[in-house]
């Protein structure tokens, strides 16, 4: 709903209220951003400050743009904090409000940016300034998330040169602090948190995309705020290029908040009679913890970011051929995998790298999209065939942004190829980035990745893209509109088909991308542990439904980790299950328990995708539950074992006080031959721990590990369930959790009546 009243507006849903009005001198004066408020409270937050501090002022007759609370600013109008407007210093931009329109809708862009979609309400605001440039600021409010966007109209009768744009400001009173997600490659998402102060914190990426450096979205929380409990802000932008936040909290308490594309590396000239137009910017708000933003992120994301086809259709359980083959593999070799993955339960096949031109390595064909025949002698269509046969669907990776010198491609039209200003070629993987500012160069990428999609009746598409670069310059903006323009003509007239967005992991996971893939490859880094804590990272401002999470082999490549597969199986299940290693290695067992876990998924895949996301109390782990009605799913994770470990519990939340739940641990077993010399001490016989006869056993069989279940009220379970004992150094009991370094444990929690 939005509400305005004596140039006052209010934006409203049942959640939050954000307010804002018109002052007599024509600035915007930020007034609320929070619980819901009614129009009429606007004299509860008007500030008042008197003559002011010191002799700093605005223009004669104005209020002091200093020392109030805006929700956009003018460079030369006496405000010396952060401005979200730089362009020609001979343009005039004293820049006041005049009208306002209302919308029952969104307001769509005239560029190729992405934006939100949904039922919602839009307000435009128009600042003019005597030089005759006009902004046009669009609030558009969601059932759960509010964003924002800038358009700038120049009707000066020159060009201009715009410098930088911001896509919000606003300015909030009160302390804070703020989370950001940094990290690179195979450690992304690795939070930081630091308190607000009078010293500006720049959250920003430079590297052409949205990178894995510093993710676009973060928080802002009242010092204090838990789980469940305080005020917390989240924060993100539309965007996957490079971004730039910056948040300063100033003497008089204001925290600017300054959200958009970054200035470095930009550079437009606005023609006259143009518009630049930003990307949205989105926000959310809670009064109920991190676990509350959380919440009202993922939906907004689920509804009004992802695709419309697949906003709550299951994503299939795939398996990739990537770690299990690499560049070596042939048709014989992936229809053997195919079968055995089918077997198992997977529903989606995936080739990976490697499948076209000369590539047999990353140092050549990347740019071409000849099918390799000696591969792939039926090509893409023939491999189809079969793997329709078995009744898996066909999914197929591209790197469609980049070229190989080592390619017809870059031979044919090496002045595609993006290269740094002073001619050196400067390669990333072997790697030059293509010009999609070059309509011709976006032309070839959407007719060769159309024609492969329609041979191989291709049903998902893994977009990759590993390649960064800084030789973009002032065209990183307009390269970031040829990718969305690209992404359009391809998938827009095959909305079926399921994207999933890479760039060497998560170095673009971003809304932007979001609205065109509706799942994204997390990392690269497959070791569980490693994933348990990218994927909880990332569960702050990204649903489990966006989250790509592969089952992985142990010892891992990446770290040398021997993860159960229980484990493994476990945390990917917090997230779009799939598989990807040689399936030729697995034992008879391992092949059992694999199928179990697919069926376990499939039977909870809405859940786990869709239902509601919490992060639980854990003394020790990590813990995360997903629920749906009278369904919960909790799961329970631990990285290195203690001697002695004391009682254990878990901590549910959502359930309802009065009801009685079943809680059932989900079967799990246990490899005997990681016991060791125990063995002597528990079988009958004695046996060496790594001598042939168990090691050929434990390819067969596998102990149980302790099963639990009980009844109990919903208020009883979150006050704190408590778990069989795990293992204390004093022998083997069935009744106990018989667990080492980096176990887990699924529990399952039932309405009575369910």
């Amino acid at each position: 709903m939005i509400q305005i009243k004596d140039n006052v507006f209010l934006l409203k849903n049942s959640n939050i209220s954000y307010m804002f009005r018109a002052t007599g001198s024509g600035n915007l004066e930020h007034l609320h951003f929070g619980a819901p408020v009614d129009i009429d409270d606007v004299d509860a937050f008007a500030v008042r400050y008197g003559a002011g501090w010191g002799s700093t002022g605005g223009p004669e007759g104005e209020e002091f743009p200093m020392y109030l609370p805006l929700e956009w600013s003018s460079l030369g109008r006496g405000d010396y904090r952060e401005s979200p407007l730089e362009i020609d210093r001979e343009i005039p931009a004293a820049f006041k409000y005049s009208f306002c329109r209302k919308f029952d809708h969104t307001v769509s862009m005239d560029c190729s940016l992405p934006q939100a979609h949904g039922d919602a309400e839009t307000l435009e605001i128009v600042m003019s300034s005597p030089s005759k440039l006009s902004l046009h600021l669009f609030y558009t409010i969601f059932d759960t998330a509010i964003t924002r966007r800038v358009v700038l109209h120049n009707e000066t009768g020159r060009s201009i040169n715009v410098e930088k744009i911001m896509s919000s400001m606003m300015d909030i009173q009160g302390d804070y602090e703020i989370t950001t997600y940094n990290g690179a490659w195979i450690a992304e998402m690795q939070p930081y948190r630091a308190p607000v102060g009078m010293s500006g914190i720049v959250n920003e990426s430079t590297t052409g995309f949205s990178s894995a450096l510093h993710n676009p979205g973060f928080i802002l929380n009242e010092p204090g705020a838990t789980e469940t409990d305080g005020v917390v802000m989240g924060f993100n932008l539309i965007y996957s290029g490079n971004h730039y936040s910056r948040i300063q909290k100033s003497n008089e308490g204001l925290v600017r908040i300054v959200q958009g594309i970054s200035p470095v590396s930009f550079d437009w000239i606005l023609g006259n009679g143009e518009k630049f137009e930003t990307p949205e910017a989105v926000m959310v708000w809670s009064g109920t913890g991190f676990g509350g933003m959380s919440l009202a992120m993922h939906r907004f994301v689920n509804e009004n970011i992802i695709p419309g086809y697949w906003k709550g259709r299951q994503r299939p359980v795939l398996y990739n051929d990537w770690e299990g083959c690499m560049f070596n593999f042939n048709e014989s070799k992936l229809i053997s995998l195919a079968k055995k993955a089918k077997e198992l339960g997977c529903e989606l096949f995936v080739l990976d790298d490697g499948w076209f031109g000369d590539r047999n390595s990353d140092k050549a064909g990347l740019g071409d999209y000849d099918v390799n025949r000696k591969k792939l002698p039926g090509g893409l269509s023939g491999l189809q065939a079969k793997l329709s046969g078995l009744g898996l669907d066909f999914g197929l990776w591209f790197e469609p942004e980049a070229v190989n010198p080592d390619s017809k491609l870059y031979r044919a039209h090496p002045d595609w190829a993006i290269q740094a200003e002073d001619g050196v070629t400067v390669l990333g993987r072997n790697e030059l980035l293509l010009d999609l500012s070059r309509p011709e160069v976006r032309d070839y990428i959407v007719n060769n990745v159309s024609r492969c999609i329609e041979e191989g009746k291709v049903s998902y598409v893994k977009w990759d893209m590993n390649r960064h670069s800084t030789a973009l310059g002032a065209s990183a903006h307009r390269y970031i509109l040829g990718l969305y323009d690209v992404l359009k003509r391809v998938f827009g007239p095959r909305p079926e088909v399921l994207l999933e967005s890479c760039s060497s992991g998560g170095n673009r996971f971003d809304l932007g991308m979001l609205c065109f893939s509706p799942q994204i490859w997390a990392s690269d880094n497959t070791d569980a542990i490693e994933r348990c804590r990218i994927q909880y990272q990332l569960s702050y401002l990204y649903p489990l439904s966006t989250i790509g999470a592969h089952v992985s082999a142990a010892p891992h490549s990446q770290t040398l980790r021997d993860t159960p597969l229980s484990t493994r199986g476990n945390i990917s299940f917090f997230g779009l299950l799939g598989y990807e290693f040689d399936l030729d290695d697995l034992t008879p067992v391992e092949k059992d328990e694999i199928k179990n876990q697919i069926l376990f998924y499939k039977q909870y895949r809405d859940i786990f995708q869709f239902g509601d996301f919490r992060r639980l109390k854990a003394p020790e782990g990590i813990s995360m539950q997903v629920s749906d009605g009278d369904v919960h799913i909790v799961g329970l994770f631990h990285e290195l074992v203690h001697a002695a470990p004391g009682y254990e519990r878990i901590y549910p939340r959502g359930l309802k006080r009065e009801t009685v739940y079943n809680v059932l641990s989900r079967k799990q077993l246990l490899n005997a031959a990681k016991f060791g010399g125990l063995l002597r001490f528990v079988l009958p016989v004695k046996l060496k721990p790594d001598g042939p006869l168990v090691r050929a056993a434990g390819k067969q069989y596998r102990m149980k590990d302790a099963e639990r279940e009980c009844d109990a009220t919903g208020a009883a379970l979150m006050s704190g369930m408590t778990l069989n004992a795990r293992f204390m150094g004093t022998g083997y009991d069935p009744g106990m959790r018989m667990q080492g370094d980096f176990s887990s444990n699924i529990y399952v929690i039932t309405a009575e009546g369910t």
